[in-house]
């Protein structure tokens, strides 16, 4: 053997030996710690708490990331295709390393795409690893590798395809359950082949959001589309006309602002904190996280009763509020006369005071800042519950102050439960819950009256803010 080739063979081999090497520092936490085998064999994502109400509705989550695990039966196989198409072709033969698909990437810079798997992408979000430079990238991907392949062995194909589903990110929703709301208002099982190609599109980066990048989504759509017909998911025909159709959502933003009850939910999540400290997750020995373990809170809350309620405030609050505006426009500066002290604990407890104090302006610059008209938007009562318009943060500040609030709650006495609740007249504005605040009942208290409620009828005593139904 000639002396080049064997020092060739002597830096392949030690070469060979140092990456084993590294990969068992890797495996024993030298690098960093990795997942243990108990925490690979139950990975559970951080999911959302539900709320519901006692007529099985759900009224609200309580989550750091909002995400709603489905099981893989529940998914639509449009969805699995189109993954699997796009993301990983060869997913049902490697076992976590795809070497074709590494051999692929490197010898063309990966223009053809990426060498990870589905499952390397799942470990990457198990790992929860962001970018850095080579040296902390390659041990990142060595992490990767190893993780992969456990997922590999303790998982079936299907569980990790449901585990990448329940974790994936789309946006600012987290699992296919929520993207597939959010965008499409279908459960995931109900997805079409286009649907689900939007979505799975959508993860290769945020430019791909079909709302705000409409076109460049559809382009994406139709280059997932004909990844499923070169694997032969969908035929050439089928491909053809799917590319024609229009892009459609139906786009609806989870908001939990909005939804039922959001002032109980708000009061309930206090008290659910202190009930989480008090207790520990059997899985985990740790005390409960409200927004990580994925509870279910059932409350007596009836949705009906809810709804009653809700727009008995609608009804009736606009009017009210008619009546203090004309004495406003009539008497305005005289009733805001020694009340001063107010606006300007508003003014000083505002973000804007906050963010221009951070910046070192002056206070009396501040001040001024705050006589300024600016376009802003402020809660009307509309259908929208929101109105356009330019004013000054100060006028703004006394608009606010002016709208009269109340408070409405139902419990039945005989058994405590709280039936309906709702703390003022809009929860995305006024976060003040008024049922919790307390109040001197006095004069207000009114006669016992009498109610009809989905056909049966109450007694009520009528207090200023609150109604107890007997």
């Amino acid at each position: 053997m000639k002396r080049s080739v064997k020092i060739l063979w002597q830096v392949f081999f030690a070469g060979l030996a140092f990456f084993i090497f590294l990969l068992v520092c890797v495996n024993f936490g030298l690098f960093g710690k990795l997942p243990s085998l108990e925490k690979l064999e139950n990975p559970e994502s951080e999911l959302a708490s539900e709320v519901y109400t006692v007529d099985g509705k759900l009224m609200g989550k309580y989550y750091a990331e909002n995400r709603s695990e489905v099981k893989y039966n529940e998914i639509s196989p449009n969805v699995i295709h189109a993954l699997i198409a796009t993301e990983d072709v060869r997913f049902e033969e490697h076992s976590g390393i795809d070497a074709k698909a590494i051999a692929r990437a490197v010898f063309t810079l990966g223009l053809d795409g990426g060498g990870s798997t589905i499952t390397q992408q799942l470990a990457k979000m198990m790992l929860k690893q962001g970018q850095g430079n080579i040296f902390k990238r390659s041990m990142q991907k060595l992490k990767e590798w190893i993780v992969a392949v456990k997922l590999e062995r303790n998982f079936t194909k299907e569980e990790i395809l449901a585990l990448y589903l329940n974790r994936a990110p789309w946006g600012n929703s987290y699992g296919i359950r929520n993207a597939s709301i959010t965008y499409f208002q279908k459960e995931p099982s109900q997805l079409n082949i286009e649907e689900a190609a939007v979505l799975i599109g959508m993860l290769k980066g945020f430019v791909y959001d079909p709302i705000r990048h409409h076109n460049a989504s559809l382009a994406r759509r139709n280059t997932v589309i004909d990844q499923m017909k070169n694997a032969n998911y969908i035929t050439t025909e089928q491909a053809t006309q799917l590319k024609a159709l229009p892009l459609v959502t139906n786009y609806k933003k989870i908001d939990e602002n909005v939804g039922v009850a959001p002032y109980f939910r708000m009061v309930l999540g206090d008290q659910l904190k202190d009930w989480c400290k008090a207790h520990k997750n059997p899985k985990t020995g740790e005390e409960y996280d409200l927004y990580r373990d994925g509870l279910r809170i059932y409350t007596t809350i009836d949705s009906r009763m809810q709804e009653y309620a809700e727009e008995a405030v609608q009804q009736h609050m606009p009017d009210i509020q008619k009546k203090l505006d004309i004495l406003l426009r009539k008497n305005g500066t005289a009733i805001w006369k020694g009340h001063d002290n107010v606006i300007d604990a508003a003014m000083r407890s505002s973000d804007r005071w906050s963010n221009m104090e951070d910046d070192s302006i002056d206070e009396e610059d501040i001040i001024k800042s705050f006589a300024v008209p600016v376009k802003m938007k402020v809660f009307a009562w509309n259908a929208k519950r929101e109105l356009d318009t330019v004013m000054s943060p100060h006028d703004s500040i006394k608009y606010q102050k002016q709208m009269m609030q109340t408070s409405f709650v139902a419990v039945d006495p005989r058994s405590g439960e709280v039936k309906c609740w709702v703390g003022g007249i809009d929860f995305r504005w006024f976060q003040f819950d008024h049922v919790t605040t307390q109040r001197q009942v006095g004069s207000t208290f009114k006669p016992a009256i009498r109610i009809t409620i989905g056909g049966t009828c109450f007694t009520c005593f009528l207090y200023r803010y609150i109604i107890i139904v007997q």
